[in-house]
């Protein structure tokens, strides 16, 4: 019997996300942490023991399978370009590339090699979103009508090249698709900039999918309160997913008659059963690794692809332009 294949991979960028990376890749069976690359950091403790290289050609050097792409937005491109030419595949966070164009150059240069890319949109391995999905596709709620999502919190004080809509909003973009197997073909929004920042701080979308689902997003940097819930409602009830804290909640429809007569009259729903789903609870980031590390070894493709990646920053970019001229965008299929 042969060994199993111990793939070899690096980190670039040492921020926040990027130092999480590390912890888990330095732990995951099958794949060993070469290295990572940081021109500003030296603390190996930070990369949890692996080399820490000033350049990604440094990093390339070692012989890597595939490496997590965790810099700034901005460099996505120039670094996602050179792995691939380098013959290496990657994981880029999201999102994919500051613009439509970089990400499809993106696209571009890791099919045309057949190499594996994923895209780190995290929130699809949040076990109350996989269970959701799942309910979804059983059936359980019925026709979709309503998907609304809220995402805030105070200001991070690591995003500096970026706005909320690219760094936020985009989370919620993908899940949607995601969970409703439906596509994004219309958006409108408004977009705000209260802390003095340049980029957005805030922004409200509304949104219709190819199946004709209504979407609303409430992103900000502005509150206090962290908060982070997708709400879907059909014609049996809604689920409510709480994505701090990886719980699920069903509330279906009441089917209990009454007799008094205006309310019976009134034809819509009433307050039904309420259901908390027990679900285990793995990091979310550990599966996403987990998936990805299949992917590269040719045994499984539960991954975000790059194809994926560019719709989600075609929708982000169709927000910014609604926003700007106060129009509601069309996003065409396959654009």
């Amino acid at each position: 019997m042969s060994e199993p294949t111990t793939l070899r991979a690096g980190v670039i960028g040492l921020g926040a996300m990027g130092r999480n990376h590390a912890r888990v890749l330095s732990q995951l069976p099958g794949v060993h942490l070469v290295g990572t690359s940081d021109p500003l950091v030296e603390d190996q403790h930070l990369s949890h023991g692996a080399p820490i290289h000033k350049t990604v050609e440094e990093l390339v050097a070692q012989g890597i399978d595939y490496a997590v792409v965790a810099c700034p937005t901005g460099l996505h491109e120039e670094v996602g370009l050179l792995l691939a030419d380098a013959g290496i595949c990657a994981l880029i966070e999201k999102p994919l590339a500051h613009s439509v164009e970089a990400a499809k150059r993106l696209v571009e240069a890791f099919e045309s090699r057949n190499l594996v890319a994923g895209v780190g949109h995290i929130e699809r391995y949040n076990p109350a979103l996989q269970s959701l999905r799942s309910r979804l596709t059983a059936g359980e709620l019925g026709d979709v009508y309503q998907v609304v999502t809220r995402r805030q919190g105070p200001f991070p004080a690591r995003i500096a090249d970026v706005g909320v809509v690219k760094d936020l909003a985009t989370h919620d973009i993908d899940l949607t698709a995601w969970v409703t197997g439906a596509d994004y073909v219309s958006v409108s929004a408004r977009t705000s900039r209260r802390s003095g920042r340049e980029h957005e701080d805030m922004v409200v979308v509304v949104g219709e999918l190819s199946n004709g689902t209504v979407v609303n997003h409430l992103v900000n940097w502005l509150s206090p309160l962290k908060e982070r819930s997708t709400v879907v409602t059909g014609d049996r009830g809604c689920f409510v997913a709480d994505t701090l804290t990886a719980d699920l909640t069903f509330y279906a429809n009441g089917a209990v008659s009454s007799e008094w007569e205006t309310i019976r009259n009134f034809r819509g729903v009433s307050e039904g059963d309420m259901t908390r789903f027990a679900i285990p609870r793995r990091e979310p980031l550990l599966v996403e690794h987990e998936r990805f590390r299949d992917a590269v070894l040719g045994e499984g493709n539960d991954i975000v692809t790059l194809r994926q990646g560019l719709r989600t920053v075609e929708v982000s970019s169709a927000v910014l332009r609604s926003a700007d001229d106060g129009s509601t965008v069309p996003t065409p299929l396959g654009s």
